[in-house]
């Protein structure tokens, strides 16, 4: 019946007997039997047929909606039963910049997900350093993270985007009128970093040493709750992220960050371990590739 319930269900999809044996690799005829097949072992119609056209039965319009549920759950039965047989399933750990603000991640993810959904994906953020640790430690497979050492022969470093820096500041700050701004335009204003309290001292460093960012420093824990700190006039943000996407409204700007003359730049990349290189880990970063290409 399992196989007389995907016709039925690919008939009232494609709202045709043609397409739907087309999709099922059978004849019209052959489909057309199943489902008259499965009403007599109902006993009861699916579909009125008119001429060349049908419509579901009230029925047919219940049991199709709960052959979907039907069929979904056996196929996860089928699923985690294998699972069990292997005595082990396949899991893709990935890891992200913790205040990473751009979609091409999160699209990637999406997009291996509906290729691979027998595949577990792990997903961990962390700050720069607490990637690097994971990677080094194997409690992940692949990182997206921002370059701040030289290349490791250890490791496969895919360079995903060279990409301009922004700050995100309130729109109400006067320095928010500016087309853009320099570390010292912002020597009085507090920077917002995004960071774990075990790297917040290791994040400070980064952006004052090499950065150049010389006030005050305030930390918070997620980017959601460093946008209400800069929504109320805290402080501002350095973006982590590629290019000028916003889902924030038009309470924060976000401004081109330069030094001198030059829009400071960062690469972002994905690594991995060389001896860790796998079907899964190279197939997802050739996703994150092409997200960053479009």
């Amino acid at each position: 019946m399992l196989r007389q319930l995907r016709y039925f269900q690919s008939v009232v999809r494609n709202n045709s007997f043609s397409e739907a044996a087309e999709e099922c690799h059978i004849s019209q005829s052959a489909i057309s039997q199943q489902i008259q097949a499965l009403e007599r072992d109902l006993g009861f119609q699916l579909l009125e047929r008119k001429n060349r056209k049908f419509t579901l039965t009230p029925a047919g319009e219940h049991f199709y909606k709960k052959s979907l549920i039907l069929v979904a759950d056996y196929e996860r039965i089928c699923s985690e039963s294998a699972k069990i047989a292997r005595g082990s399933e396949a899991v893709l750990r990935i890891g992200c910049l913790r205040g990473y603000s751009s979609g091409e991640f999160q699209r990637a993810l999406e997009e291996f997900a509906e290729k691979y959904p027998d595949v577990e994906l792990e997903t961990k953020h962390g700050n720069h350093e607490e990637l690097y640790h994971l990677l080094r430690t194997e409690g992940a497979d692949l990182v997206l993270n921002d370059q701040r050492r030289a290349f490791s022969d250890e490791y496969v470093n895919l360079v995903l985007a060279a990409a301009d820096s922004y700050i995100e500041i309130s729109a109400r700050s006067p320095l928010a009128e500016l087309p853009s701004v320099t570390p010292q335009d912002l020597k009085n204003t507090p920077c917002i970093l995004v960071a774990s309290p075990s790297q917040q001292e290791t994040e400070q460093e980064y952006y004052h040493d090499i950065v150049g960012f010389h006030g005050d420093f305030l930390f918070a824990e997620n980017l959601e709750e460093a946008r209400l700190m800069i929504i109320s006039g805290k402080g501002f943000m350095p973006v982590e992220g590629v290019g000028m996407s916003q889902g924030f409204g038009t309470s924060i700007r976000r401004l081109p960050l330069y030094r001198g003359d030059e829009q400071i730049r960062r690469n972002y990349c994905a690594f991995w371990k060389k001896d860790n290189s796998g079907y899964y880990i190279e197939e997802f970063a050739d996703m994150l590739k092409a997200q960053y290409a479009q």
